[in-house]
């Protein structure tokens, strides 16, 4: 018995959780964290579609919280299990993981006080620090290409997948008698510019290979590092002229150290008006310690040193150092956690800047569907920040060049570099328009029936068979045509500013009562 479950990054891209399964042992690649739209999100909260206590190791392919966020979660419901990790990926985890428990609890807090008020009853934390730090005590480091066994009959090894540091793809042989079956993991892969990462490596000949598609629909033209910085440097040239904050909601880990050193690079060569980069996430000057321990693994890597030792760079730890931000008149940078603003300090510099029409936010990372940075991407002219309706007077930019995942063309080579594959291609870590765009442009590699685009829950059977076909009948946790998608939080969300908008937008009085007795009426109704 050999099959294989996609419990996440199943037509969308966050969650990434997939499960091997034989007749002796349970393998999981990745326990990531849902982000996005409600629907999605409220996963996390729900038990997993497995029992923790029977997983026999965890095997993670980089630190991203997608990829790892609900790790201590895994070990608190009862998986007593090593976690196998590059030694970047173990280290960076050490102060993501940590950072995620404490996050989990704030929000928590401050949920119990809001419930408290209505009268409802409290929730619990997804998991707390300690249990963030009990799960550190199970990483094990392994270097890449270095072979090991996190089961009986199945050995794996990394490869370097060009996306993060520490990220890699997993060469997975599943051994069953005289039979072995060859998978890989792609994880995520990097594009071909980027600053810090040397290009993805992985063997070829494979039975299966599971294959990332976050932009397997586009074809971004290449630029060259002195090109991207000039976009850069047009940006931040347009964001001075207003006059105002420069917003840039980050992810800590890496992209956050990318765009530093590009913005200090470009004031250092008077490319761009100089002045105080601030750094408000504690959690990036945590990972940036560890990039600079591992400088030598990384390309550009004294580049990276040089641009956090500039006298412009500034990092906040307090909340009040935070909180002081506010005060700051005329340009100046922030550089803020979460990537896509749906967390961390990001979301109070947007809810006290967005409002002002000299404020820029520059937008330099995935933004998944329903979270507030799509929200903002998509044009909203309002938006709900922490309760609060925030309108939308800034300026509203994107900057494609600091994606850390391959583009269409370079997923295409990636994967034809890695023929022969025997049975099936599968398509995950993407949502529709970037799954079908791959799958179209990769037809020929396998017969068009084996490139596979999995659904959540779904398990196949991998031991016969031209192509891999479903094994059993499951029931997923959510409808899985809902993922990826705006959900009926979002549309009350929307509705709400809408109502909001046309009240203040209705002088009469009457009028407005009309209004208001058409939406009570159609409540009742259910209409």
């Amino acid at each position: 018995m050999l099959k294989l479950a996609f419990h996440g990054a199943a037509r969308t891209v966050t969650g990434s959780c997939y499960l091997i399964t034989t007749d002796t042992a349970k393998v999981l690649i990745d326990c990531g964290m849902f982000q996005g739209a409600r629907t999605e999100t409220e996963l996390n909260y729900r038990p997993f579609p497995f029992d923790p206590k029977v997983i026999t190791a965890l095997v993670l392919t980089h630190a991203h919280i997608d990829h790892t966020g609900l790790v201590p979660k895994l070990v608190k419901h009862g998986f007593a299990g090593p976690i196998h990790a590059t030694p970047a990926t173990v280290d960076l985890c050490s102060i993501m993981l940590p950072d995620s428990g404490h996050i989990q609890e704030v929000e928590v807090k401050k949920l119990n006080e809001r419930k408290a008020r209505k009268g409802e009853p409290e929730v619990e934390p997804m998991y707390t620090l300690d249990d963030a730090m009990a799960s550190l005590e199970r990483f094990q480091s392994h270097r890449l290409e270095q072979w090991f066994e996190p089961a009986k009959g199945i050995r794996m090894r990394y490869w370097n997948a060009g996306h993060l540091l520490g990220s890699a793809s997993i060469e997975v042989e599943v051994t069953e008698g005289s039979k072995t079956t060859r998978i890989l993991f792609s994880g995520d892969i990097g594009p071909d510019t980027k600053l810090l990462e040397h290009d993805p490596e992985a063997p070829t000949n494979w039975d299966y290979v599971i294959c990332e598609s976050t932009y397997g629909a586009k074809d971004r033209f290449e630029r060259t590092l002195d090109k991207r910085r000039a976009l850069l440097a047009d940006e931040l040239k347009a964001a001075h002229a207003r006059g105002g904050a420069l917003l840039i909601p980050s992810f800590a880990v890496e992209r956050t150290q990318e765009v530093v050193t590009d913005i200090v690079t470009l004031m250092e060569q008077g490319l761009a008006p100089r002045t105080n980069i601030f750094i408000d996430s504690p959690l990036a000057s945590k990972a940036t310690t560890v990039f600079r321990k591992h400088a030598g693994e990384l390309e550009n890597g004294a580049d990276l040193a040089r641009a956090f030792a500039s006298p412009l760079v500034k990092s906040t730890e307090s909340v009040d150092d935070s909180k002081n931000l506010n005060r700051f008149k005329g340009y100046h940078i922030i550089v803020s956690a979460s990537g896509m603003a749906e967390a961390g300090r990001i979301r109070h510099h947007l809810r006290n800047r967005l409002w002002q029409k000299s404020t820029t936010v520059l937008l330099v990372g995935f933004q998944a569907k329903g979270s507030l940075g799509s929200q903002l991407e998509e044009g909203a002219k309002q938006v709900k920040i922490m309760g609060e309706v925030v309108a939308v007077a800034a300026t509203i930019r994107r900057i494609d060049d600091y994606s850390g995942h391959a583009d269409g063309p370079e997923l295409v080579q990636w994967m034809k570099e890695r023929l022969p594959v025997r049975h099936s291609i599968f398509l995950t870590h993407g949502e529709e328009q970037g799954q079908v765009g791959l799958a179209e442009n990769l037809r020929g590699l396998v017969p068009d029936d084996c490139i596979i685009r999995p659904r959540l829950d779904e398990v196949y059977d991998l031991d016969g068979g031209k192509c891999a076909v479903i094994a059993e009948e499951t029931k997923p946790r959510i409808d899985p045509t809902a993922v990826a998608k705006l959900d009926w939080h979002n549309d009350l969300q929307s509705l709400i500013l809408d109502v909001d908008e046309t009240l203040k937008g209705t002088a009469d009085v009457k009028q407005r009562s009309v209004i208001i007795r058409r939406l009570r009426d159609a409540l009742k109704s259910g209409s």
